[in-house]
């Protein structure tokens, strides 16, 4: 402090006669410029940051960003850059290359993610059907492929052919009786196992991260939070082979989440390739947004579903700008893997159906039931779930995860095989029940009775009454839709990639063709009943189960996850049919009300609570009436916040600061006495600037003292040269006076992506609100544990 301004805040207060006087500051420059320059030969003050210091404006692990921060370094680099293409020729080339490289980028992104998803689906093909048997003409064709050039395949039996040889033909020379069923049943159950150990074995060595779905995680990453290494090299290769393994292994899991966590890695590693996003936490959320939208794309075929399920779903902060680059990289990911055409089908998806008959009014009844089952399964299952999720958590079950994940597979696979409809892979499951009965399909669930005077219309068949089969096949549907209700609740969470899409929608599914092959009985056998009158006739085509199929899935994948218009759009996508959009629609928004009233989250919010991410719910409505003041720290019977003086400290005291104390930042004030608050610096970039200080400053030493004020105060004869770190601090902190009410503070925390804010009384310090401690104060409320917010 200069001795013109010696006297202290409280001081200037009673001489201002009892009003604040802020006019005479103690940053004021002074006014002999020789004082900047040093007095009486002592080294000038040097700022450590009119060069960039390595490290600094960087974040550790388990932190948030600071959103306001990030942006702000962005339009600055952005202003530079627009100003220095005025000057020359390359400048302006680099201005040109920058604006263009999100584009590139996405491009890029869209192509890899399209290539990976490409190779999953052609993978776990093949690896599903290993379990069942090899191709003799080439072990690397899967059982349609390899019959695909067969000339000996007659079209009744189109999936038996010489070149397919079954386990039992190979190893015992024939494939019919007790014994070759037990040696195929063995096989399967073996290679299952192998599968999920391999899984488990990589993950837990390799990539711990690269289990589970993914999505939980990075909608708390695209919130801010930085979790290092989940979006990284080893991640994306130890998920992507893993991810093949889990699906062939059978278990009641889908690879559409996971094809997000996928599509996020390639995002991430990609990013590191153009300076704007490798060194600006913020833009890098915008590319991982986008890849979000690609995942979806490349797992459903959806293009235009991934970038509203990203919106809808994943996203914390979704510009207009991210939109139309979701857009973009979603259609390259499609037409990528369009181009390498994993099923055969020219197709983006292995169940593509297309429905030939229109829906009537009358059927809106069955949808909403389709609704409010799927609401209620959704609430069932996020309650089931979590609570074996948590059990596995607090006891020693988690202690063995690879234990774990065999025996489930053991269960799964020895209970799977007896059912045909079970021991399928789930996605040619859910393509059977989609599957509308023509003419050509020799499946068993279209088996009906032939009726004599039967009239074709194109490849639609009339309604007919059901046969044995069908029958059979029902009673069969019935005990799958029971196996996969509990078996996926056990799945979902252990130690091997697994997503949740496709179980879901075979629940849905399965559950929707018994209630529309009822339906269309009901109209076959009761034309005449007041419903069916007028739109039902004898030999009509009334009822399409495959469309119920079709509804249950959506309803059910909306009960879990509480998506509504993504779901849709992806449902309509899937099947190439707009006119069904009403059916869809009513049934995903009776499941979301149905399972909102009997629980407010989300499968992937309770897991985020599950798992204490610092995620604030942007959804979630704030109601209570308390103030920043109730929420802050510190408390009444806490010691006072920890301070930075902005001209009395020295290093020593401020590295003593940091070592004991695990603080993020800290608010630098005038002085202590005061408690007038000037900005506030954050943790790492006082240890890199110090760090970095004693490297490149000459003399700097543990009594050398800090200012972060604007000018240089005069300093004693043979002191240590000063350390300026004004450029680190943030000068224009966010603040809320005390009385602040606590559902204002919770909407500048979501709406602004704060990591902390500074509460002030009367313009002095009185503590600090972090988004920790918000999350704790909202648990609190909610008769939850505080201290179940794991991370700082």
């Amino acid at each position: 402090m200069s001795p013109s301004s010696a006297a202290s805040d409280e001081d200037m207060v009673e001489i201002a006669g009892a009003t604040l006087d802020f006019s005479s500051t103690d940053d004021v420059p002074p006014l002999d410029p020789v004082l900047e320059n040093g007095v009486n030969g002592v080294p000038k003050m040097m700022d450590l940051l009119d060069e960039p210091v390595p490290g600094v404006g960087t974040y550790e692990d388990f932190n948030t960003i600071d959103w306001v921060r990030e942006k702000s370094k962005d339009r600055d680099r952005h202003r530079e850059i627009a100003s220095q293409s005025k000057e020359s020729t390359w400048a302006f080339i680099m201005s040109i290359h920058d604006a263009f490289s999100g584009w590139l980028l996405m491009l890029l992104v869209g192509l890899k993610a399209g290539a990976l998803a490409g190779w999953i689906d052609i993978a776990a093909h093949w690896m599903t059907d290993l379990k069942e048997g090899v191709c003799l003409s080439g072990f690397w064709f899967n059982h349609e492929h390899c019959c695909w050039n067969s000339k000996e395949t007659t079209f009744q039996e189109r999936d038996k052919c010489p070149n397919w040889k079954s386990w039992a033909e190979l190893l015992i020379g024939y494939n019919n009786g007790p014994l070759a069923y037990i040696m195929n049943y063995l096989m399967y159950v073996c290679w299952a196992l192998f599968f999920s150990f391999l899984a488990v074995s990589l993950v837990r060595s390799f990539a711990p991260y690269a289990c589970g779905s993914g999505i939980p995680e990075i909608k708390t990453i695209l919130s801010g939070f930085i979790i290092r290494g989940y979006l990284g090299k080893w991640t994306l290769m130890i998920k992507t082979i893993t991810l093949v393994l889990a699906v062939s292994s059978g278990l009641s899991l889908g690879k559409e989440g996971p094809l997000v966590h996928v599509a996020c890695c390639c995002g991430n590693i990609l990013c590191h390739l153009f300076t704007k996003y490798r060194k600006n936490e913020a833009k890098r959320r915008e590319v991982l947004s986008a890849a979000a939208a690609v995942g979806v794309s490349v797992a459903f075929g959806a293009p235009i579903g991934g970038v509203l399920f990203s919106l809808e779903e994943v996203s914390y902060y979704f510009p207009l700008k991210t939109l139309w680059r979701s857009f973009f990289a979603a259609l390259v990911a499609a037409f990528t893997l369009r181009s390498i055409n994993p099923f055969g089908n020219s197709r983006l998806v292995l169940f593509y159906v297309e429905f030939h008959s229109p829906w009537h009014l009358v059927e809106l009844v069955p949808f909403v039931l389709l609704g409010i089952f799927g609401g209620i399964w959704g609430a069932f299952f996020i309650r089931a779930n979590i609570a074996w999720c948590r059990r596995r958590k607090t006891t020693r079950l988690g202690q063995y995860p690879v234990l774990e994940v065999l025996v489930v597979t053991a269960i799964t696979a020895v209970l799977a095989f007896p059912n045909s409809y079970t021991r399928m892979s789930t996605s040619e499951l859910i393509s059977e029940l989609f599957n509308d009965c023509g003419l050509l399909d020799s499946s068993q669930l279209c088996n009906y009775s032939n009726v004599s005077d039967i009239k074709l219309s194109g490849n639609t068949l009339p309604d007919r009454p059901a046969s044995h089969d069908v029958y059979m096949a029902m009673w069969q549907l019935a005990l799958a839709l029971i196996f996969k209700m509990l078996i996926t609740v056990v799945t979902f969470g252990m130690k091997i990639p697994s997503g949740l899409f496709i179980p879901s929608m075979a629940v849905g599914a399965i559950a929707g063709r018994l209630l529309g092959v009822g339906m269309e009985q009901l109209a076959y056998y009761h034309h005449d009943w007041v419903i069916f009158k007028g739109w039902c006739s004898p030999g009509a085509d009334c009822i399409t189960p495959g469309l119920y199929a079709m509804v249950g899935a959506a309803a059910c994948l909306g009960g879990v996850t509480r998506m509504t218009v993504s779901l849709v759009v992806i449902m309509f996508e899937l099947t190439g049919g707009l006119e069904y959009i009403v059916p869809l629609m009513a049934a995903t928004m009776t499941s979301k009300w149905v399972a909102d009233a009997l629980g407010r989250e989300g499968i992937y919010e309770a897991h985020i609570r599950l798992n204490g991410y610092p995620f604030l719910e942007p959804k979630e409505e704030f109601s209570h009436k308390t103030l920043a003041m109730d929420v802050m720290r510190p408390r009444r019977s806490d010691p006072p916040v920890s301070i930075i003086t902005q001209d009395g400290m020295s290093v020593e005291e401020v590295e003593a600061l940091i070592a004991d104390t695990s603080y993020s930042g800290f608010p630098v004030v005038v002085s202590q006495e005061s408690q007038r608050l000037v900005g506030f610096v954050l943790r790492r970039d006082l240890v890199v600037s110090i760090e970095n200080a004693r490297q490149r400053q000459e003399g700097v030493v543990s009594t050398s003292r800090i200012f972060f004020t604007e000018y240089t105060p005069p300093q004693p004869p043979n002191c240590p040269p000063p350390l300026k770190l004004r450029g680190i601090m943030d000068l224009s902190p966010f603040t809320v006076t005390d009385h602040t009410p606590m559902d204002i503070v919770v909407d500048i925390f979501r709406k602004l992506g704060l990591r902390q804010c500074l509460v002030t009384h009367n313009g002095r310090l009185l503590g600090i609100i972090t988004k920790k401690d918000i999350l704790k104060h909202m648990a609190q409320i909610a008769n939850r544990d505080p201290d179940s917010i794991l991370f700082n």
